[in-house]
């Protein structure tokens, strides 16, 4: 069967997107032939959560360069993002969940209850000591008017993105509604992800042992390849929409 006639049987379709489905939205992905991380593997040394916490030059250059870019607040999302909205509108998607820390599913206009987002999202901050949030926004604000390292409000902590970190512990809650959503889908659908981090590639195994078919759409091969039932290559804008009918005839 294709990818669309499986989409097209399931009545419950769980995602797992990764930074591929984010790349036609001008946001590198780290593992790749051309990823941050291939490219500058120093830079994933720093991605370490002892070095934000220990390093106060570092976490203050890491404060001028989000307030500088803002690439968290610049980028929009794409084909790819808008096309996983055609399984909403289909009464299809059980959970949407994404490794990835930009908020584009939710900007795409991606029910925020049906998302789930495993590393966190660069979108708002927490104090790593009393847990306290707030949006990115107000802290770059600070940052903007001269702070240069601002200390959570409440508790004078240390402020850092919301997003999981080397060194850092994923959320429970989140890790528990991917594996629900791998259990109780008829489909697993994974869009632009190497399916090398874990614990959340650990969704193909636990779907396929759940009877589970499983599509995998991506531009390089990824290490559950053979569990797949139908592996998609190609430009994600490009197929995706196809496959879950998007833009239907």
């Amino acid at each position: 069967m294709t990818a669309q006639q499986l989409i097209d049987d399931a009545s419950a379709v769980a995602v797992l997107t990764g930074a591929g489905i984010s790349t036609d939205s001008g946001i590198p992905d780290f593992r790749g032939p051309q990823g941050v991380w291939t490219r500058n593997p120093a830079a994933e040394k720093k991605s370490h959560i002892d070095t934000y916490v220990n390093d106060v030059d570092h976490r203050k250059a890491n404060w001028q360069r989000l307030a500088k870019k803002q690439i968290w607040a610049e980028v929009d999302p794409n084909v790819g993002h808008r096309a996983l909205l055609a399984l909403e509108s289909r009464d299809k998607l059980h959970t949407l969940v994404t490794q990835n820390v930009d908020g584009l599913h939710q900007a795409a206009g991606s029910n925020e209850d049906l998302v789930v987002e495993v590393h966190g999202t660069t979108r708002r901050v927490k104090c790593l000591d009393c847990g306290d949030g707030a949006p990115m926004q107000k802290a770059l604000d600070r940052v903007l008017a001269g702070e240069e390292d601002p200390p959570c409000k409440t508790c004078g902590g240390i402020l850092k993105s919301a997003t999981i970190s080397f060194g850092q512990s994923l959320e429970v809650e989140s890790l528990d509604r991917a594996q629900v959503a791998a259990q109780q889908c008829d489909v697993l659908l994974c869009v632009g992800t190497s399916l090398g981090v874990f614990p959340v590639a650990n969704m193909v195994p636990i779907a396929r042992n759940s009877h589970a078919q499983v599509i995998i759409v991506n531009a390089e091969p990824t290490g559950f390849d053979e569990l797949a039932t139908v592996i998609v290559r190609g430009s994600i804008s490009d197929v995706l929409p196809v496959i879950v009918r998007a833009n239907p005839d």
